[in-house]
């Protein structure tokens, strides 16, 4: 039987702009004393609060409670100054409701509030009660709350282990986003799997839990075509190439593409964005059995392209070329697809900033441009032609891995290019999907890295 795919999700409410509310007034390192009463600086010295970034003061009222808190925000225009920095106070702040004065950017500040509220309680019951923050004059609270909902949904989805967690799991998490929109859900397995998109069935066909993929569309039909495709390997071993138990600790978050590719489905949707939407999730646990494909073995694609398997542990480009394939049969106006692809690209980049591959450049530039502007970066790698040798094969059309142990990141990237010749507008996307740390706004776990990146570039692209 499926197990139900919803969690107890937790993050703080977003409250009326009429909520009585303690101020928190933002102050910078310098000048911080500006605004407040000669008792407040008093108070606020004999604390030994200087506005670092982070710090807090709690200031008294008249009456002994607590009348204001500064929150020092150092010099937010100094490099390496987190825009995010307001993430902090959920888990600084006493139970109450709040109201932000002085954000540098409003929105972002109330925003990063809300993901800093977060956890994760399916299995741990936590603080219930929260420090909750009353929307910021002029901003679009709902817009606001829908983006948090949709990351901590995201967040839910990669931190629930796979026991709970499958193909059939995501699935459902799918269908229930689907049924919150309006949207339809088409899933091929068995049989039908097989036949259309056999790489897929081959890397799913050795665990006890069926592959499949998840086609969800929403939209009108004469609208841009924007098409999401996101890896699903719910837990990730290796296969017959297996990894050391180290490295399979974190393999639950190996379906961080397809949470990155529900998240930002849920924000488009949501805001009702002019776009005919496509997200195709190929959700398969790669195990190991007496059926699982083995290292030499050649497989035919969905595009006909065959495919000799040179690593059993590079399954997410297999399961993905299957699904790019479909997608790119339509030509739709612009592809992205999202996946925890390499470790080449995290030995380059490091956890926190996902590698990114286009051959348009205007697409490039509007990547960059919303990253920044939703605090979600990337960074561009090059799509190096020269590079495709490398996956040359003696016997099929292409080998799944590089004959050697350079650029894996790029050679992946080239790999998923060959299968969706025909979407020129094409963004690859090659994150982590988790936090090994908390970071203002970014508590230590799952994370969906690019979503609201990616939410910015289709809103500034095809608007509401």
């Amino acid at each position: 039987m499926t197990k139900a795919a919803a969690t107890t999700t937790s993050i703080a409410e977003l409250l009326p702009a009429d909520t009585p509310a303690i101020g928190v007034t933002c102050v910078r390192a310098n000048g911080w004393e500006g605004g407040l009463t000669a008792a407040e600086r008093a108070f606020a010295w004999a604390t030994g609060f200087t506005g670092k970034a982070g710090s807090l003061a709690f200031l008294p009222a008249a009456d002994g409670n607590l009348g204001r808190v500064l929150f020092g925000l150092g010099d937010p225009d100094a490099p390496g100054a987190d825009a995010l920095a307001a993430g902090r106070l959920p888990g600084l702040l006493p139970v109450g409701a709040y109201r932000l004065d002085g954000a540098p950017d409003p929105a972002l500040a109330a925003l990063a509030w809300l993901l800093g509220s977060y956890h994760f309680a399916r299995y741990r019951k936590g603080e219930s009660a929260k420090a909750c923050l009353v929307a910021p004059e002029g901003i679009d609270g709902p817009e606001v709350r829908r983006i948090a909902a949709a990351v901590a949904m995201g967040r839910d989805l990669v931190n629930t282990p796979a026991n709970d967690l499958g193909p059939a799991e995501i699935e459902a998490a799918a269908r229930a986003l689907a049924g919150r929109h309006g949207a339809a859900v088409t899933v091929v397995q068995g049989a039908d799997l097989e036949r259309d998109f056999p790489l897929i069935q081959a890397v799913g066909a050795a665990a006890t839990r069926a592959p499949r993929l998840i086609d969800l569309s929403w939209g009108p039909e004469d609208a841009p075509r924007v098409t999401l495709v996101g890896k699903g390997v719910a837990f990730d071993t290796g296969g017959l190439d297996i990894k050391p138990s180290s490295a399979m600790l974190l393999m639950k978050k190996d379906m961080g593409g397809a949470a990155v590719a529900l998240a930002v489905a849920d924000m488009a949707m949501g805001a009702g964005l002019a776009i005919r939407l496509r997200v195709l999730v190929p959700a398969v646990e790669n195990a190991v059995a007496g059926n699982a494909f083995r290292p030499g073995d050649v497989l035919r694609s969905r595009a006909g392209l065959t495919v000799e398997i040179g690593n059993t542990d590079a399954e997410g480009r297999l399961i993905l070329a299957d699904a790019l394939a479909l997608a790119d049969a339509e030509a739709p106006d612009l592809i992205l697809d999202f996946s925890t692809l390499t470790g080449a690209a995290r030995t380059a980049l490091g956890p926190d900033l996902p590698a990114f591959f286009t051959e348009d450049d205007a697409l490039a530039q509007e990547v960059a441009t919303a990253g920044q502007r939703a605090v979600d970066p990337v960074w561009r790698m090059p799509l190096h032609q020269p590079y495709a040798a490398m996956l040359d094969s003696k016997v099929a059309d292409l080998n799944n891995v590089s004959n050697g142990p350079f650029a894996g990141a790029i050679t992946a990237a080239l790999f998923l290019r060959r299968f969706a010749p025909k979407t020129k507008r094409h963004g690859h996307f090659d994150l982590y999907g988790w936090n090994p740390s908390s970071k203002p706004g970014r508590p230590e776990g799952g994370e969906v890295q690019t979503a609201r990146l990616a939410y910015a570039l289709l809103k500034a692209r095809y608007g509401g």
